[in-house]
């Protein structure tokens, strides 16, 4: 799946990458608004291209889909044996107001199914990869891997629900009122809200405004796969990665995602589908009125 030396090359990437986006946070760089509430900034196009030609040097008889490079989305259409997803900053809002909370993400996908993973943080100094059946790892800037052991959140008097700022506009309210014993928290990155899963921090991600792309999904459900979360819509079937779930121009997911503990989607999932629901017949009664 991934040699130790092409994981090898992938990490020196990933943290030259790191270096240049925490030079560039500390810098002036121009931001520009590519749809409404959708951000990208010089930077992002600036590691877009460095990390375009790194793979395509490394990797040249893959498949590389950036998100900052639109014509190579159509490679998800092509027959590669490996395709990789690149995004050179999750988290661009976090990034433009000099947060901690953005990443810097792959992904690798063959036979439409997230294999491995890899989230920097550079501001925060982690950086994350694994895979099923590789296992999770974890380093710092002193440059030591360690395991990332999976440490599940306990199902009991306080139960964290990670939910973006979008989404908790739209669906907070309802959500609230169905599970109150729920708290609700919201950080940056995508990858970065999965790993807080994984490491017990929260308990469930709940993503639902239909915006996600394969660039954010690709790597950090790999690693939420191989630390034995469930990865699912709101009716508990599994995400999908083929092309008959994925719309082909944007890459953008039909699906909407739920990521957490198997207890944690037991226990919640009927009343986060039922909240939802009842949101959306409202927008419905108000669209006709």
């Amino acid at each position: 799946m991934v040699t130790a030396e092409e994981n090898e090359v992938i990490l020196k990437m990933l943290l030259q990458s790191g270096q240049q986006a925490r030079q560039a946070a500390s810098e002036n760089f121009e931001v520009f608004e590519k749809g409404r509430e959708d951000y990208v900034t010089t930077v992002d196009q600036a590691l877009d291209q460095f990390l375009s030609a790194a793979f395509a040097r490394h990797f040249p008889a893959d498949g590389i889909v950036t998100e900052e490079n639109q014509t190579s989305a159509t490679a998800f259409s092509n027959h590669y044996r490996r395709l990789w997803f690149i995004d050179p900053i999750d988290g661009t809002e976090d990034f433009i107001n000099r947060g901690e909370h953005y990443s810097i993400m792959v992904g690798l996908l063959q036979n439409h199914r997230p294999q491995a993973g890899w989230v920097y943080a550079p501001a925060q100094s982690r950086l994350y990869w694994g895979g099923a059946g590789w296992g999770l790892f974890q380093q710092d800037d002193q440059g030591k891997p360690l395991p990332l052991e999976p440490k599940p959140q306990v199902l009991g008097d306080s139960a964290t629900l990670l939910l973006g700022d979008r989404d908790q506009r739209r669906f907070g309210v309802m959500i609230a009122t169905q599970l109150p014993e729920l708290t609700f928290e919201a950080i940056g990155s995508f990858g970065l809200k999965v790993l807080e899963v994984i490491k017990g921090e929260a308990g469930l991600y709940v993503y639902l405004n239909g915006r996600v792309k394969l660039w954010d999904t690709t790597g950090p459900l790999a690693l939420a796969q191989a630390a034995g979360l469930i990865c699912c819509d709101l009716d508990g079937s599994p995400i999908r990665f083929d092309a008959n779930s994925i719309y082909p121009q944007s890459l953008i997911h039909r699906q909407p995602i739920i990521v957490g503990w198997p207890e944690y989607v037991t226990a919640f999932l009927p009343a986060l589908r039922q909240a939802v629901l009842a949101v959306r017949q409202q927008e419905l009664a108000l669209d006709g009125s």
